[in-house]
């Protein structure tokens, strides 16, 4: 069996691909974009707890689905929540764990969770972590006697989100919106 490798390509130009919907996906597609999430020119750093912040990079209302770079600034931790969809995540800097587990994500792991668990996330390394997420359907967090304090959705962070910006001054940027 042959080895599959990436068709060739001889030029670096765009090359005009004949699809019959071109003009359908043109007229109803939010588009592709891009998000600088380097800096805080399409989306600021809000703060999500005294020891976090959450960098909001995606809302996509139709499927509760969201994206965003999560900052635990120093040894901490994350409550324990319940998922209720699909979490994928990449750990960028730092190190992070969860208790209900014995491996530790360090930069360039890929986490996946799935709906039904829980965890409690903790970092122990010196300069936090830093996560970067797509979340999928709603995020029960419980207090440490396995009360509901808070569901997080979709709709949560895009008031997360455009609070922090109008209580700044901070005019709400529409490609974070899918």
């Amino acid at each position: 069996m042959a080895t599959m490798t990436a068709p060739p390509s001889d030029k670096a130009e765009i090359v005009d691909i004949k699809y019959p919907y071109k003009e359908i996906v043109e007229r109803c597609s939010p588009a592709g974009r891009y998000i600088d999430a380097q800096t805080d020119v399409d989306s600021p750093w809000v703060p999500f707890g005294p020891n976090a912040a959450i960098k909001h990079l995606a809302f996509d209302v139709r499927r509760n689905l969201y994206s965003n770079i999560l900052w635990v600034k120093s040894p901490g931790v994350i409550g324990t929540h319940f998922h209720r969809g699909t979490i994928t995540m990449v750990c960028l800097e730092g190190s992070v764990r969860y208790l209900e587990y014995d491996w530790v994500a360090s930069p360039g792991g890929l986490i996946l969770e799935v709906p039904g668990e829980s965890h409690t996330l903790v970092t122990e390394h010196p300069e936090g972590c830093k996560l970067f997420g797509w979340m999928e359907g709603p995020i029960d967090f419980y207090d440490g006697d396995a009360n509901l304090v808070e569901t997080v959705d979709v709709f949560w962070m895009i008031n997360h989100y455009e609070t922090h910006c109008r209580d700044h001054q901070m005019k709400i940027n529409p490609k974070l919106y899918l």
